[in-house]
């Protein structure tokens, strides 16, 4: 009988040390992909960008930025998720693409653009980023439910410096890493059980 996505949820583990000759084919990466795009998020907007890179050399830059920690140089991908802050031009953006331009649509839309606008309209530039941070962890998280899915593995990583690593992509101004998915296969089968709390501790229902 296959896995189920339980079953490959309890295979997987936050691989330290992966296979640098085994890669993610692209059938695989592209629905990885797949599975980010189609995150949900907040009206929407989906305020956030990710990078995969796949060339080593840039991965190996990252090792220093990621304190010279082993899954970042042996992935077959590092998959750098970045909140976006340009939300008013993404709100244009999303408008437009929705109505396909055109005006009629676009019309019905205006009660919808805003809406968002008095919403993000009154956050702060620190709360903007916020936010945006929250909805990329979001997207974060549906990419590991994907992997796991597709038996590839997967190390979650804010253990980095985002100002180098910010610098180090030429991200522009409107966009921060937030957090990093390095992908690929493991080395070795991990050394010891997965722990998980029990449903006592984690769940209360009422």
């Amino acid at each position: 009988m296959s896995k189920t996505f339980i079953d490959n949820l309890e295979w997987r583990s936050a691989i330290k040390k992966f296979d640098p000759d085994k890669k993610v084919a692209g059938e695989l990466l592209d629905k990885i992909i797949k599975a980010i795009r189609f995150t949900p998020s907040s009206y929407g907007l989906q305020p956030y960008h990710v990078f995969v890179i796949s060339e080593q050399d840039l991965k190996d830059k990252m090792k220093t930025i990621t304190f010279m920690q082993p899954q970042v140089g042996g992935c077959s991908q590092m998959l750098v998720f970045c909140a976006r802050t340009d939300l008013p031009a993404r709100v244009d953006q999303y408008i437009e693409d929705v109505s396909k331009g055109d005006l009629l649509a676009k019309t019905k839309l205006q009660g919808k653009k805003l809406l968002i606008m008095n919403s993000i309209g009154k956050k702060s530039e620190e709360d903007l980023l916020e936010w945006s941070r929250r909805q990329t962890y979001i997207a974060l998280g549906f990419a590991m439910a994907a992997c796991a899915e597709l038996q590839v593995d997967s190390c979650p990583m804010e253990g980095f410096n985002p100002m180098a690593m910010d610098q180090l992509l030429e991200l522009p101004e409107h966009l921060h890493s937030v957090v990093l998915l390095p992908i690929g296969y493991r080395a070795e089968e991990p050394q010891r059980d997965k722990f998980r709390y029990s449903n006592e501790d984690l769940f209360t229902n009422r």
